[in-house]
């Protein structure tokens, strides 16, 4: 309701996530085929699209956030991807990542995986990656980050179906994920545990507070304006 996205009981609503370029418009359109719909975020005028599938006998609102670097609020598209990653309660976030850039691409999964358990990693362009002679060990990625890692080649169409096996099963549970979670040396490590116990009383589980006290020590203050507005 607050990002104005009609839900029927039992739709699982999922976020896609991704830098620019990395194919996540293809990943939506191969996912969503023609079951789209366009249109500006409330109150923006940043462009939205989401769309729908049905996997499993079940329907899944998927809604492709604008393409970020990071979740660090620098700019109106950083902020929505927060917002909604935050405050929409997606069921799951799919990262699209480039497999032929993969450490570029990897700061926006870790933000993200701060924030949310509930997260599968799409690497998508795997086809470009082979022509360049790039290996990636998925197996071994997925043991890193503690999430689900999918090769994809969107444009061929190539591991999407095990993409909604994956995301069917974060976001039903079926699958327990254990994010990678980051430690910041001792000093940063010890500013968030003073923080910590002031923001689990305001926010009473519906925020990581860890996550939110890394954003306070970043002095990013458009986060507080948007958890007066969501919370």
């Amino acid at each position: 309701q607050k990002f104005n996205i009609p839900l029927d009981k039992g739709d699982f609503i999922i976020a896609l996530a991704g830098n620019p370029n990395v194919g996540k418009s293809t990943v939506f359109n191969g996912l969503t085929g023609l079951n789209q719909h366009t249109g500006n975020w409330p109150g923006k005028t940043v462009a939205t699209a989401r769309g729908s599938y049905t996997h499993k006998n079940k329907k899944f609102i998927l809604v492709d956030l604008p393409g970020t670097y990071s979740l660090f609020a620098n700019s109106a598209e950083e902020q929505i991807a927060r917002d909604f990653i935050c405050f929409g309660n997606p069921d799951a976030t799919i990262i699209v990542a480039d497999a032929t850039c993969l450490e570029r691409n990897l700061n926006l999964a870790l933000q993200i995986m701060e924030l949310t358990d509930k997260a599968v990693l799409c690497l998508n362009l795997m086809d470009e990656a082979e022509k360049k002679g790039i290996f990636i060990d998925v197996k071994q990625l997925e043991k890193e980050l503690g999430i689900p890692v999918i090769p994809t080649a969107a444009r061929k169409k190539l591991g999407l179906d095990a993409l909604m096996d994956a995301t069917y099963d974060v976001a039903s549970q079926i699958k327990k994920t254990t994010p990678r979670k980051i430690s910041y040396g001792d000093v940063i490590e010890t500013e968030i545990q003073k923080i910590i116990p002031y923001l689990e009383k305001r926010l009473k589980d519906k925020l990581d507070p860890r996550w939110v006290a890394l954003r306070i020590l970043e002095g990013d203050a458009t986060l507080f304006d948007s958890i007066n507005a969501f919370l």
